[in-house]
Order: structure tokens, then sequence, then C-alpha cells
């Protein structure tokens, strides 16, 4: 692999300009849409282009004004909780990486540090509240992701040879997912399917394109982060690979809408 400075750019003109006007996407939520799926692909490096964007010409899709400091703020803290969530799901190793790339574009008067007051209030939840309150309110989430079918779901989880991983995902729904004080469930579904497409986990993906409009989004709304998700993606070199191609980039199964 040639060194990172090396690697082509995905994030050109053409692209943010596409993913930043999609007419179906609330202008709050196309820029860590973007940032998740680029952290997925492991170009943490092209964050920050996003990032600087933002708060340089604002959100809007025809806007060109940078945007006064609040709306600055609700940008950076934004794409900072979509990677945190990502982690979720991403792993922690991309995440931070994807974190600390964004920290080296990011203003000091932008950022939530150090030991200070953090906007989503998890330092709070895992030392000041009791375990069970939070995790009830992640089997919440999980219950309106899931629908008819969590207990089935979390159920296979436990019988997956170890309850362990039963533990984890009410971990990661009780303290990171289910948490919205920064993004709402909706938002919060946008980041999952942003981190899953790149994937290619389809049997998790199809559930959460539905969780997703049990959170609050529309459809028209999912199909264009899938859609914005897949330009990015495909902008890095991934496409949908032949049965006979035992080793590239890109997809093996067809990616599920809605």
């Amino acid at each position: 692999m040639p060194p990172l400075n090396h690697l082509p750019a995905i994030i050109t003109p053409p692209l943010l300009a596409s993913i930043r006007g999609h007419p179906q996407l609330p202008k709050h939520s196309w820029y860590f849409i973007a940032g998740v799926t680029l952290s997925v692909i492991n170009r943490p490096d092209e964050i920050p282009k996003v990032f600087k964007f933002a708060i340089e010409h604002g959100v809007g899709p025809t806007e060109n004004i940078k945007p006064a400091h609040p709306e600055q703020l609700q940008i950076a803290r934004k794409l900072r909780e979509g990677l945190i969530k990502s982690a979720a799901i991403v792993g922690l190793p991309k995440t931070i990486n994807g974190l600390f790339a964004l920290k080296g574009a990011t203003p000091s008067e932008l950022l939530d540090e150090p030991m200070g007051y953090s906007p989503s209030a998890r330092p709070v939840e895992v030392y000041d509240m009791p375990s069970s309150q939070i995790l009830h309110r992640g089997q919440k989430f999980f219950d309106r992701v899931y629908g008819k079918v969590s207990k089935r779901v979390m159920g296979q989880m436990d019988r997956s040879g170890t309850e362990d991983l039963g533990v984890v995902a009410r971990l990661m729904y009780g303290y990171l997912l289910s948490n919205t004080n920064i993004l709402t469930p909706a938002e919060s579904s946008f980041v999952l399917l942003a981190g899953l497409i790149p994937q290619d986990v389809n049997p998790q993906l199809k559930g959460h394109l539905k969780g997703a409009i049990s959170n609050g989004a529309t459809v028209e709304e999912v199909r264009a982060v899938r859609d914005v998700v897949i330009r990015i993606c495909e902008a890095s070199g991934m496409i949908k690979l032949a049965e006979n191609v035992p080793h590239a980039w890109g997809w093996r199964e067809d990616i599920p809408n809605l």
C-alpha cells in the first residue's frame, strides 16, 4: 500500500457537492455520514476535508456562508459523536484514528476537552448513574430498532456459543447507541447504516434499514443515506465483486434497499 499521504483523494469537490446537496438528506447529517463512511473504509485522512468544508461554507445544499460559532460547534460535536457511535460496529481502532484526524483539523474552541464538559453526558452516566438505568434505556432502543423480532435477535446473541456476545450488545446499546444527547435516534441510525454498508454485512444491514424507520427516519432519508455512502465507497474504488474474484476491495452481495 502506498504511504497514506500518497493515496488518491476520495472527497473531491464534485463528490462533496453531490453529497452535501442531496435533496433527501437533513442538512445536518451529510458530514457525519461521510465522516463515518471514511472511517470505516480506513481513510481518516479524508475526514478533515469534510469537516473544514462544513465549518467554512455551511451545511445547506446551496449555502456558502461561514456558520457562526454555535453552529460550528454543533457540526464538530455531531461529527465526533458519529465517530464515537460507529465504534459499536466499526471497531475502536478506526474510531480512534478518525477522531484524532478530526481533532487535528479542529480549532481549539470547538473541542470538548480536556476533562471538560461532555455534551453527551456519558462520563456522568458511567460514574454517577445506576448501570441498570442505562441498560434499560439501551434495551428500549434495541427493541425499537428490531421491533417484534428484538427478543429473537438478542436471544440469538445470547446463544451464540457464549453469553458474552449478548452482554457486549447490551453494553453497546446502553452506554453508546441509546445516548441521544447529541444525535437523535434517526441520526444514530444513519451512523449505523454508514458503518454497515461498506463492510458487506447484509444480515445486520437489513435489520438496521428497517430500524432507521422505527427510529423516526423517512424511507426517502434512509435511501439517501444508502446512496451517499455508496457514492463515497465507489469513489474509494469499491466495486461489486464477481463470484470468481478471490480478493478485492468491494461487496460480494448486492446492497439491500428499502
